[in-house]
């Protein structure tokens, strides 16, 4: 789609002057491309009548400047605005300019037609897997959108990129092999209610784990057993534990020296 869109030069820039604007009627936009940046000011009623066109990106737009040195309209596509959130009034709009005589690079919508699939009227679910397509083109051969006709394809089917019908002076730069649409079989009841089942066991329907504590120890029982390790009464359990283990090492190590000597004696005799 092609649209007109009146627009003056702003030679300041920040909040203030943006605020003055938008009490004023008008709203701050930037034009990017051509190795410039140029500061506008826009009529937001403009920008609302491509958003409500759903032209979006793919809208070339016809710039006329007032005040503008080179005197000729520039074209530019839609790069990007912001919306007030509660109002849902246009704020700020970002534009590119482009050259008619080169070729752009840009998503388009992807629109279904052909009617309800066969596979949906068999209780099949329609699935859009690529909103949009990547393309090349130049400017004037931009589509609004890439229709993809889906009326024959059955549970379990789908279209690729491949195999989507060319469009003259148009190329697809998604992977070939990418799925554009498809038709999958329905959720069973049986396994659905299986979903949801499995899914509250494993969230809310999971019972707690319980880490039992152990019995409270009396002094008297610590010193008793610190006693039996070889350990002093206020002498810690892994102390204790560490002195017995070096105790039973150091008398492994002695035991075969003992029996050397009890040998040696033995020879002599």
């Amino acid at each position: 789609m092609k649209f007109d869109m009146a627009a003056e030069i702003r030679e300041r820039a920040g909040k203030g002057i943006a605020r003055q604007l938008r009490r004023s009627g008008k709203i701050p936009g930037v034009l990017y491309g051509q190795g410039k940046c140029l500061l506008l000011t826009l009529d937001p009623e403009d920008v609302t009548k491509i958003l409500q066109a759903h032209a979006g990106r793919t809208a070339l737009i016809t710039l006329n400047i007032a005040g503008d040195t080179s005197k000729t309209a520039r074209t530019a596509l839609l790069r990007d605005y912001q919306v007030d959130p509660l109002t849902e009034e246009v704020l700020h709009v970002d534009l590119f300019e482009i050259s008619m005589s080169k070729p752009i690079r840009l998503k388009v919508p992807v629109s279904v037609v052909g009617g309800v699939p066969a596979g949906v009227k068999e209780g099949g679910l329609l699935q859009h897997n690529l909103r949009e397509m990547s393309v090349e083109c130049l400017p004037a051969a931009i589509p609004d959108s890439i229709e993809v006709d889906a009326s024959q394809l059955l549970i379990g089917e789908g279209l690729h990129v491949r195999e989507i019908a060319p469009r003259e002076g148009i190329k697809f730069l998604d992977e070939a092999d990418a799925m554009v649409v498809s038709v999958a079989a329905p959720m069973s009841e049986a396994k659905l209610e299986a979903l949801l089942t499995s899914a509250a066991v494993t969230g809310e329907g999971k019972e707690p784990e319980v880490i039992s504590k152990g019995k409270e120890e009396t002094p008297e029982e610590v010193a008793a057993a610190a006693a039996e390790k070889g350990a002093a009464p206020g002498e810690p359990k892994a102390a204790a534990a560490a002195g017995a283990e070096k105790k039973e090492g150091k008398e492994g190590k002695e035991a075969p020296k003992a029996e050397k000597k009890e040998a040696k004696e033995e020879k002599k005799k």
